[in-house]
């Protein structure tokens, strides 16, 4: 199962761009910690100050980056990339870079095993437990607590709703919002905790996610 994160930043030169003469993406992504992915971007390349210009000065940037992953992923076997890179100059002093990271080998846990680590916390913050069995009033009062909380794991596990599948769209003339909501299905705050709706351009690719059956 893989998993495709955008990624975008305006970069502010100090200097006018007339034309990027070259350009190249690397990067320093890796898992730091069961759930977290973190490293740096590191655009490099040469512009042009003017059109008319002959020489090229040279840019590199370092673009912090942090992914978490949902606990229900394991993700022993992660493999992070680049599955996409593309820029746009904006204006002679903004340089747009798009970029798409790919979480590949991530495997869902068995849901046995989702429900082991939430008894553990709960067990984990029930410090108070060995307090309350001192009063012979409420000796079942813990039980009864950690029965209900057991309970409302499984239910969340029920109804929490996830996605696994994600597809990319490419933005056309006749593109907006709207349509791209109704064409999917998929609800606009869900679109928009992957994707950036502010400015949609041709060409602009829109990360859609799907429910799991």
């Amino acid at each position: 199962m893989n998993k495709i994160v955008p990624f975008k930043k305006e970069i502010e030169f100090e200097t006018n761009i007339a034309e990027i003469s070259s350009i190249s993406l690397e990067h320093t992504l890796k898992l730091k910690e069961e759930n977290l992915v973190s490293g740096e971007f590191i655009v490099s390349g040469t512009f042009k100050m003017t059109e008319a210009s002959v020489n090229t000065d040279s840019f590199e940037y370092r673009l912090p980056f942090d992914i978490s992953i949902d606990t229900k992923y394991d993700t022993k076997n992660i493999d992070v990339d680049i599955n996409d890179f593309y820029y746009e100059v904006i204006n002679s002093k903004i340089l747009e870079v798009n970029i798409e990271v790919i979480l590949d080998g991530l495997e869902e846990k068995e849901e046995r095993t989702l429900i082991e680590e939430k008894i553990e916390t709960l067990n984990e913050n029930s410090d108070d437990a060995e307090e309350v069995k001192e009063n012979p009033v409420d000796d079942e009062s813990p039980k009864r607590e950690t029965s209900q909380a057991i309970k409302s794991i499984f239910e969340d596990l029920d109804k929490n709703e996830r996605y696994a599948v994600y597809k990319v769209h490419i933005v056309t003339e006749n593109d907006t919002v709207e349509t791209v909501i109704d064409k999917y299905g998929i609800a606009k705050n869900d679109l928009e905790a992957y994707n950036d709706l502010t400015d949609l351009k041709i060409g602009d690719k829109l990360i859609i996610p799907f429910h799991e059956d």
